[in-house]
């Protein structure tokens, strides 16, 4: 009854969005000051998080993880328990409002009855967390490395928890207020608690171009909780094949240094893509740590730079010249599109789904 009611408004998004918001902001005029100033990215970003919650109903255990995880990131915008009921009622309102005579009261009550579930577990996963809500983090070195790309490093006031490979959610009060996107640290957990941060200024990208041009030393953003599953799995004996897609880069080079505590028996290959040279933003760096390490290689490829020494080609055909890789655990990192193409060139290469992990970033 979900998808089927979903169907019925899945053309009009946009206006169900619209008409969505305007119930909340008129019959609860405070709420707008937990949203950003600019509403059009938000649009979309609720509409796939209701989709996304839906089309798991069918998958309990990833449909209770998932919705804990996003209770406990909403925290960061300071969303109480009754904004859940606001919410609940706007949705099924502005659903019912375009969806025509089909819409009955049966979709109404199928609604009803799966916003509860989904509040109730947002509602314990964010109960259930001791952390809080976001922490305080001071720039300390900031480094352009090419026209769009930045390295910086930021030291939070309390110590994070997190685990290598995870991503976390970073807002630049001073130049994007209540905008958050999420970054993967470029480090495992370090003893003085600083976290590296990679980040590519993208087209129109508000946060992304803030952090990358505007943001200096003595800076203050905001770092939330950790999510992600791109994480080592130390009983594992197979050995390893990390792709990245510029930027992509980043959880991967935590991984690496949290397997440079402790790896003395898996073989790890890195395979580092990107359209030029210039956006081999760090490869001086991963070369010094393939030089170090016996059980490190790494290969680069670009994919428009005909004079680059390396492979040519997309990061995903690179892969497919070596090998064999059956018998190897994957960690894919990049643009949606980059992990999309590297994902569909690994089931062509038979790669067990089980042994892929990956993350995807978008602005």
């Amino acid at each position: 009854m979900l998808k089927e009611s979903w169907s019925l408004v899945e053309e009009h998004q946009d206006k169900v969005a619209g008409y969505f918001y305007a119930r909340i902001f008129l019959s609860y005029p405070d709420l707008r000051d937990l949203f950003p100033v600019q509403m059009d990215v938000q649009r979309a970003r609720l509409l796939g998080a209701i989709v996304q919650a839906v089309q798991t109903l069918e998958d309990p255990e990833r449909f209770d993880d998932y919705l804990r995880s996003l209770g406990r990131d909403h925290r960061k915008f300071h969303v109480e328990p009754e904004h859940y009921e606001v919410v609940g009622g706007a949705l099924i309102e502005s659903m019912r409002a375009h969806a025509g005579e089909q819409w009955g009261v049966e979709y109404d009550q199928a609604w009803a009855d799966a916003y509860a579930v989904i509040a109730a577990k947002m509602l314990a996963g964010a109960e259930a967390d001791p952390n809080p809500p976001y922490w305080y983090a001071e720039v300390v070195a900031h480094e352009r490395r090419s026209q769009d790309i930045a390295v910086f490093t930021v030291l939070p006031l309390q110590p994070l928890d997190f685990r290598a490979g995870q991503y976390l959610s970073v807002e630049a009060p001073r130049y994007q207020p209540r905008l958050w996107r999420t970054y993967s640290p470029a480090n495992a957990p370090r003893r003085d608690n600083t976290l590296e941060f990679h980040v590519r200024a993208v087209g129109a990208g508000w946060v992304s171009s803030a952090l990358v041009r505007r943001l200096q030393v003595g800076d203050m953003i905001k770092v939330a909780a950790p999510m992600g599953t791109m994480t080592l799995d130390r009983r594992s004996t197979r050995d390893a094949v990390f792709v990245a897609g510029g930027t992509g880069l980043a959880p991967v080079k935590s991984l690496l240094e949290e397997l440079t505590r402790y790896n003395r028996t898996r073989w790890v290959h890195v395979f580092f893509g990107a359209r030029n040279r210039e956006d081999l933003y760090d490869l001086a760096d991963l070369n010094r740590l393939a030089a170090r390490y016996p059980w490190l290689s790494v290969v680069t490829a670009c994919s428009d730079d005909p004079t680059f020494p390396g492979e040519q080609g997309d990061i995903s055909d690179v892969v497919a010249k070596y090998g064999p890789w059956k018998e190897h655990d994957f960690f894919v990192s990049g643009s949606g599109r980059m992990v999309r193409s590297t994902l569909k060139r690994l089931a062509e290469l038979q790669v067990p789904s089980v042994r892929i992990k990956y993350d995807s970033f978008n602005e």
